[in-house]
């Protein structure tokens, strides 16, 4: 069945055939499974965690991003969506398209209150983007971070309704928390822990996206016709930092003029490339000293 609906889930379908005295007179009619429209795209949400939008050299960064590029020309680019400024708030409007405050996630998952809008305890009416295309025949996953669990909701005692799992997402490989070290992670497969390879080579970030695209072949292959969504959440630009030595010897140099400087040339790029409007000025850094007190007895 294949039809544009209006409200999910969608309401069971009624017996069509025919039940007779015997089975010679009977008539079977199996429910047919929720299917995506025809020509339905596949989805690749990716959110970088703790990376500025003037990061990229997409918006007019010093960072060389030629596949964001590449996306960007073919396709359209927004420059006013809404960040809070912390992980977990900014995390839960995404996935949800709704308020952080009307997603119960106020502030990051460590730091909720017992208050409307802050208790973490994100409401099922909040239906995530992974729950709408789950229920509209697509596939779905999230790889890479995740910081939306209630925080004592995080061991294997559960319960798991807030993880990922439950949340519309089918495949979860990633790590739960605010932060993991990058060769020796947390990662959790669904709502299990497993072992990171005990190997001197091994970094999360690589392994994360050899399990995205193994995910994504073995869609393609077993239901070619069929959409997914894969949700792409990296947290190696988030604390602590864990970049692989080869990055880090790439872009050795690249920043000793300073920041003062750097984000000086980003916001010209910016305004070359109309990112931003023309007119368009850097806030001042004013820099001040705080008076100290000293009362000798």
């Amino acid at each position: 069945m294949s039809s544009a609906q209006n409200a999910l889930p969608t309401p069971e379908r009624t017996f069509q055939g025919v039940i007779g005295r015997t089975a010679k007179e009977s008539t079977p009619d199996f429910p047919q499974q929720v299917t995506a429209p025809k020509g339905a795209p596949n989805v690749i949400l990716i959110m970088t965690d703790d990376v500025g939008w003037g990061a990229s050299s997409t918006f007019g960064g010093p960072i060389p991003t030629p596949t964001y590029d590449k996306l960007a020309k073919a396709g359209l680019t927004y420059n006013q969506f809404h960040t809070t400024g912390l992980c977990s708030p900014t995390r839960a409007a995404l996935i949800t398209g709704r308020n952080h405050h009307s997603a119960n996630t106020g502030v990051i998952t460590e730091m909720a209150t017992g208050y409307p809008g802050y208790n973490s305890l994100m409401s099922k009416s909040c239906g995530t983007i992974g729950e709408v295309l789950r229920q509209s025949g697509y596939n779905t996953s999230w790889f890479g971070k995740n910081h939306n669990i209630p925080d004592w909701q995080s061991s294997q005692a559960g319960p798991f309704d807030l993880w990922p799992t439950s949340l519309g997402f089918e495949h979860f490989y990633g790590f739960i928390g605010g932060d993991t070290d990058q060769w020796h992670p947390a990662i959790y497969d669904g709502t299990k822990p497993v072992e990171a390879p005990n190997d001197p080579d091994y970094h999360f970030d690589a392994d994360m996206a050899d399990h995205a695209i193994s995910w994504i072949h073995e869609q393609h292959s077993l239901a070619p016709d069929k959409p997914f969504l894969a949700y792409y959440t990296p947290g190696l630009c988030h604390a602590p930092h864990h970049a692989p030595k080869e990055w880090i010897a790439k872009f050795k140099g690249k920043f000793d003029q300073g920041w003062d400087k750097v984000r000086e040339e980003t916001l010209a790029r910016q305004l070359a490339m109309g990112v931003v409007p023309k007119g368009t000025k850097l806030t001042k850094v004013v820099s001040f000293s705080l008076p100290v007190f000293c009362q000798v007895y």
